[in-house]
């Protein structure tokens, strides 16, 4: 009875359509001299076994050592070299073409059985014999830095470690990039390669490696070298702007009162300062604040002659091994001048031009009262200065022919 089931299962496994192992197999070899070499066994539906192939060849056995991490392959060997097989064996379908990155990528597995009609022999068990691995390479920059401004050029160097295959292309890669932003071909056996990006722009900020590929009939990557990373700003030209206290002309401050400057970028970076110049007739005075934020205020509380010039702010910021100036701001024109009188001169006019009419009227109404008063005078007090002349002039004959002179003389007299 269990040899009627064992048969019944051997022959519902011949008749199982290929199984797709994209997301499922894994590969390793055994029963070899080193983790490069032996009898290939992938892991699928839970177990390994071997792999039986009867056109197992040198590029099956390219994507085998591509995907084991070794070198290119050397021989596609028969698997019955290295020991008996045992276990489940998993037949192959379709041919690689040696370009694939694993066995998966190039075919289907099913499960074989002695009731199959394929011929699965010891000779047809696959094997392989790689190649060590290939070195990593080498990636540096050929500049003291590592941080750039848009516009310029990054320049890479790749450098492969010797070793007896001939290095056809280098590639520079992008972290999370699946294509190389560049590629050098060498064009004759060489081990390094100069990579670079032109017209950097801030997307190119970011993490970069290296490989490099050889030809063994079929391209071989090298495992990727160091990373290293790169920084691109863009330093945008700062806005400037003042206010001073209140009642101040119009561009301008007043002496004595206070001056406050800001400057402001939309491209800040941790770490960077603002710096403020004063032009000046005599000469160029410059200023320095650190900038925690976007925008940074210089405060100048008593102004002064010396603050009068044009302003012009500028952002600095030290990364990657130098320092990033950005373009200055427009020109700002700031003068000082004295407070304002309390009266304009026009008024001072009009108030002392008011002043003087008010005098001279006051002297003219002065004058008239005078005179009024004079002519005011009694009769009985005219009469009384009439009579003291006479008296007092009687021994002159000609008193009473001259009254005015008399009058005259009387008002010497009393």
């Amino acid at each position: 009875m269990l040899r009627i089931l064992v048969l019944a299962l051997g022959c519902i496994l011949a008749f199982v359509e290929f199984v797709d192992v994209s997301d499922h197999a894994h590969v390793r070899v055994v029963g070899g001299n080193s983790a490069c070499s032996g009898k290939v066994e992938i892991y699928l539906g839970l177990q390994w076994g071997t792999v039986c192939d009867q056109s197992w060849d040198l590029n099956d056995a390219h994507v085998v050592c591509r995907e084991l991490g070794c070198g290119p392959a050397i021989n596609s060997l028969s698997g019955g070299m290295y020991g008996s097989t045992y276990g489940a064996i998993w037949l192959k379908g379709e041919p690689c073409s040696g370009q694939e990155h694993n066995l998966a990528q190039c075919s289907k597995f099913r499960m074989w059985s002695s009731a199959s009609d394929e011929v699965c022999s010891e000779h047809n068990i696959a094997g392989v014999q790689c190649s060590v691995a290939l070195k990593r390479p080498t990636l540096s920059l050929l500049s003291a830095y590592s941080a750039y401004s848009t516009g310029e050029a990054v320049r890479f160097s790749c450098t492969a470690p010797s070793n007896h295959y001939a290095i056809f292309d280098f590639h520079l890669f992008k972290s999370g990039a699946g294509t190389p932003l560049v590629t050098q071909g060498t064009g004759a056996p060489r081990t390094r390669a100069e990579l670079t990006l032109f017209d950097v722009d801030a997307s190119y900020q970011g993490r970069y490696t290296c490989l490099y590929t050889v030809q063994t009939g079929v391209a071989f990557n090298s495992p990727e070298s160091n990373s290293i990373d790169i920084i691109v700003l863009d330093l945008h030209t700062p806005q400037i702007w003042y206010n001073t206290s209140v009642g101040a002309p119009p561009g301008g401050v007043t002496r004595g009162g206070t001056l406050n400057i800001t400057c402001s970028t939309s491209s800040w970076y941790p770490g960077g300062f603002f710096q403020l110049r004063l032009i000046r007739s005599n000469g160029t005075v410059r200023h320095s604040v650190s900038a925690p934020s976007s925008s940074r205020t210089f405060f100048f509380p008593n102004a002064q002659a010396p603050l009068e010039g044009y302003y012009r702010c500028a952002y600095h910021i030290q990364m990657g091994g130098r320092t990033f100036i950005s373009r200055e701001s427009q020109p700002l024109p700031i003068s000082v001048r004295d407070p304002e009188p309390l009266l304009s001169p026009m008024a001072v006019s009009w108030l002392v031009s008011g002043v003087t009419l008010i005098v001279a009227i006051f002297m003219i109404l002065i004058t008239a009262w005078v005179r009024y008063k004079k002519k005011k005078k009694k009769p009985v007090e005219l009469e009384r200065d009439s009579r003291t002349c006479k008296c007092f002039f009687k021994a002159y004959s000609f008193c009473h022919l001259n009254l005015k002179f008399c009058l005259t003389c009387s008002s010497e007299l009393v």
